[in-house]
């Protein structure tokens, strides 16, 4: 009995990073099972003809170690000759609990990973964390910790409870952005930014969060008005802050979205967001009565082609100049008038002069006021062009100004350019193109962006971040530190309230240094960076993330890269996926990667979300120990009428789920399939255990089990399987047999590989499933049909339901006298892919139609390929099926969406 307890494991499945398979067999289990249960195949050589909870147990507790083990052992080498398959979910925040959006993303990923390992790839499925930012540093000062140690610990226990979730990672390639092994070439990059001028410190009016202390940018500000995180009020607040200039590259980043088909949905999201790049921005310097005064303004023209025809630039009142400490501030107030009314505001011209010194043009400074050009209210500073623009020609003609014509009309319609120097004679087209490339080339602008997409403010006035790689020389200016000298790490702090600025300005000893240019006195950069700047490169260091020489060696990101499956929330649609193509453009641009994309497919998945009671009247919500469940509908304890809805789970609202308790409830692989076939990855599961989805997988999985006691069952009865002792009508159901499996792995393989309709192809399964079901004794004893469709479900059900899958396949395997020769040796998961039949792509005689009702796969029926092209007749066969008698019968159906090219029919029905 000691030897036997000693090789059970902890249920949920372990609970400790995978290390080696023995530390995890012989840990010790809270429970002994009966000797009833103990008739695990794999570990008995008995099979037990039914599927119980404590056999599904046992099944998950013994494949638990064995499948993580192998996946370790089958861990992707550069050098192999096998095609790669780079699958990748975005990190996690280490905020020490895992909730179910989690569970979600990993399931899906790592049902792709063993997919694609399956049919014989080379699968990089890396895992990492993504750990400095705000809440931990919050919590840390909350709790009187240091951050660090608040994130080693959440860290630990995320990675165990991921462990438990029998997910295979690529571990030997973790990544964690707060190591200095990983920030010090988040820092490296920086400085690559700095030194190609893509990196700058301007004074701006910024967003700042009076709760967290810190800045936001833009679009971590809601539509309210309010901090994304904390919920505050934002304020605007005058400060010095360090930007990327990302606007350099709006257009390139808009132009490389057509070589991204399949980013569904996002695409437009992101063309949204960068805008028309149908100008640019061109680079003036400052001048009050003739007089350099060290200012640099960068003023947008949507007509670049008649700089030489502009006559002002024009400045909003809550330009940075009006308000900061700008030389040029007295000057410009003298000018403006505040305090008039808003419609008779008129333009205003100062004394202030901007020079543009590569096409020597100058350009008096004027105040547009934000109301009377709603166009250009996006913009700070415009570049008026006169010659091209109503509005541009009455503020113009307001200030009383000279201003050159430079557009010629011709008969045919066409324009070109006079009075424009060297461009002259150009048409407005060629123009457009020969003055922004030159305006490039000299280091002024040019570069085609559009008029509402703004620079990446990185700075954060906080200390659990990556410090900006910067020394502050009162003789040299900003100089970024040498690569020699990197990582900059952050000193250890006995406290982390900034009081509305850095933490880290209390570090005297860090901040206080010598310039590496002069030598002489200097003081650090104490802000830190936005921990979407970790994030917009993680990708590339997953390729290589040991080397201690660069951030990743280029054959190996070129190895790797693009990601083939990208897989993440639809939150992350815009800034993240924004900021990480910016990056890898600007790396190919450097020279570092081979590849502009990072990201080749998105899969952008749903929320799963809880189900809410509130009260109507006053909108509280309940604990579920607040609700009588015993009738047919909850009600409140107190009385109040009750408001049952599903939303996004979160503590306020009582809706939450523990992954470990449902786990342990239900089992690994059945929570897997659940999230599988409850809706298709885009879109929201309902969390609702009483729906069918929860009953149809359990069902399933228990159907599975008895197809191989059927089978080992027939085999038992003494005969040696010979096909030739069928009869014309069992040769009939075998052909059917093997027309259903041929038709499953088609579609199956399908999904798996196109549209990520992991529901539709366990529909698919289950209807395979249905078919071997319904096979007759000497079909099962004598016929090689039903043993290699039973062997192809198996193995296409392996990547969703590794655990069950692996024991199936055991028994499978070991069965008596088999006839196939798919039945070899090797665990499931170490066999290849089922393919189809050649002769079965000749011409099929029928399909097996997916049944969908309001997007939830409800079974299959069978109809022949002609009439699966046709709606009313694919809609008449279905609704006279006996599945359709029993789910549509009593529904109106609003519509009927058939897709003959997947075999599916999806009902739109009232609820």
């Amino acid at each position: 009995m000691q030897a036997s307890v000693r090789r059970l494991v902890l249920y949920p499945l372990g609970a400790a990073r995978l290390g080696p398979v023995t530390d995890l067999l012989l840990r010790p289990s809270p429970h002994l099972l009966s000797p009833r249960s103990r008739t695990l195949f794999s570990e008995t050589g008995i099979w037990d003809k039914d599927y119980r909870t404590e056999t599904r147990r046992r099944v998950e507790e013994w494949w638990h170690p064995r499948i993580m083990a192998q996946w370790q052992k089958d861990s992707p080498e550069e050098g192999q000759s096998k095609k790669k398959f780079y699958v990748l979910s975005m990190f996690p925040y280490p905020s020490g609990r895992l909730h179910m959006g989690h569970v979600r993303v990993y399931t899906i990923s790592d049902t792709i990973g063993h997919f694609q390992r399956m049919r014989g790839h080379q699968v990089l499925n890396p895992m990492g964390w993504d750990a400095f930012g705000l809440p931990a540093e919050n919590a840390a000062i909350e709790r009187g910790l240091d951050p660090e140690e608040w994130t080693k610990r959440n860290i630990e226990s995320m990675r165990e409870q991921l462990d438990s979730l029998g997910l295979c990672f690529n571990w030997d390639r973790e990544v964690t952005t707060c190591l200095p092994d990983y920030y010090r070439w988040t820092q490296y990059l920086f400085i690559k930014l700095f030194e190609a001028g893509l990196a700058y410190q301007k004074e701006a009016v910024v967003n700042w969060d009076p709760v967290d202390q810190t800045v936001l940018a833009d679009e971590q500000v809601d539509e309210n008005g309010c901090s994304w995180r904390s919920g505050a009020l934002v304020e605007q607040k005058l400060l010095t802050q360090w930007f990327i200039k990302t606007t350099n590259y709006g257009k390139p980043l808009l132009d490389a979205l057509a070589d991204l088909p399949e980013w569904y949905g996002v695409k437009a999201m992101q063309a949204n967001w960068i805008g028309e790049c149908t100008g640019c921005y061109f680079d003036f310097k400052l001048k009050v009565n003739g007089k350099e005064t060290g200012e640099t303004l960068s003023a947008y023209s949507s007509s670049p082609e008649t700089v030489f025809g502009a006559a002002y630039l024009a400045i909003l009142p809550s330009h940075r100049l009006l308000h900061g400490s700008s030389s040029v501030r007295s000057v410009l107030e003298k000018a403006f008038q505040p305090g008039r009314g808003e419609q008779n505001f008129t333009p205003t011209p100062t004394c202030v002069w901007a020079h543009n010194t590569h096409f020597d043009q100058w350009y008096v400074c004027s105040f547009l006021h934000f109301f009377l050009y709603v166009m250009f209210m996006l913009l700070f500073i415009l570049l008026g062009a006169p010659d091209c623009s109503e509005e541009d020609l009455s503020v113009a003609k307001a200030l009383n100004l000279k201003w050159i014509t430079v557009l010629k009309s011709h008969e045919d319609g066409t324009e070109t350019l006079i009075n424009s120097d060297e461009f002259s004679g150009l048409t407005r087209e060629e123009a457009f193109h020969s003055i922004t490339q030159k305006a490039r080339e000299q280091k002024v602008g040019g570069h085609l962006t559009s008029s509402k997409l703004r620079d990446w403010l990185i700075s954060r006035q906080r200390y659990w971040g990556t410090p900006i790689p910067v020394v502050h020389c009162g003789s040299c200016g900003p100089v970024a530190v040498p690569e020699e000298d990197l990582p900059v790490t952050l000193p250890k702090l006995p406290s982390l309230s900034g009081k509305g600025a850095s933490p880290l300005e209390s570090a005297y000893d860090w901040v206080n240094c010598k310039c590496p240019r002069c030598k002489g006195p200097a003081r650090r950069e104490t802000d830190t960076m936005d921990t979407f700047v970790d994030s917009a490169w993680y990708y590339f260091r997953y390729t290589d993330p040991h080397n201690p020489q660069r951030p990743f060696e280029r054959h190996l990101a070129d190895h790797w890269l693009p990601v083939d499956v990208y897989i993440g929330g639809k939150e992350h649609a815009v800034m993240h996926l924004y900021y990480a193509r910016f990056l890898c453009h600007f790396c190919r641009d450097q020279g570092l990667v081979d590849h502009r994309e990072p990201f080749r497919k998105l899969l952008v998945q749903g929320l799963i979300k809880g189900q809410t009671f509130k009260l109507a009247d006053s909108g509280q919500y309940l604990k579920k120990e607040e609700i009588d469940f015993t009738g047919n509908e909850p009600v409140a304890l107190n009385g109040g009428r009750l408001e049952v809805t599903f939303e996004k789970m979160s503590k306020s609202k009582h809706n939450g789920l523990d992954p470990q308790e449902v786990v342990q409830q239900y089992g690994v692989d059945t929570v897997r399939l659940y999230i599988l076939y409850a809706a298709p990855p885009e879109q929201d599961i309902l969390w609702n255990v009483k729906t069918d989805a929860l009953p149809g997988v359990l069902r399933w999985q228990s159907r599975l089990w008895q197809l191989v006691t059927k089978l080992r069952g027939a085999r038992q009865l003494g005969d040696f399987p010979n096909p030739s002792l069928l009869k014309k009508k069992e040769l009939t159901e075998t052909k059917r047999i093997w027309q259903n499996k041929n038709y499953a792995i088609k579609e199956v393989t399908t999904h798996f590989t196109e549209d990520f309709l992991f529901n539709a192809a366990m529909s698919r399964l289950m209807g395979l499933t249905n078919t071997l079901s319904s096979a007759t004794v000497r079909v099962v004893q004598h016929s090689l049909e039903f043993e290699e469709a039973l062997a192809a479900l198996i193995m296409m059900t392996a990547p969703m339901a590794p655990h069950l899958a692996s024991e199936l396949w055991a028994g499978l395997c070991q069965v008596k006298n088999p006839v196939s020769p798919l039945l070899r040796g090797g665990d499931v998961l170490q066999q290849p892919w089922p393919t189809v039949d050649p002769e079965y792509l000749e011409a099929p005689d029928f399909v097996e139609l997916s049944v969908l009702i309001n997007n939830k796969a409800c079974g299959t029926v069978t109809v022949s390929v002609q009439e699966s092209k046709e709606l009313d007749l694919v809609q008449k066969l279905v609704l006279e099926s006996p599945l359709g008698q029993k789910l549509l019968r009593e529904r109106s159906i609003k519509r009927a969406i058939l897709s003959p090219r997947t075999a599916l029919i999806n009902f739109l029905v009232d609820e």
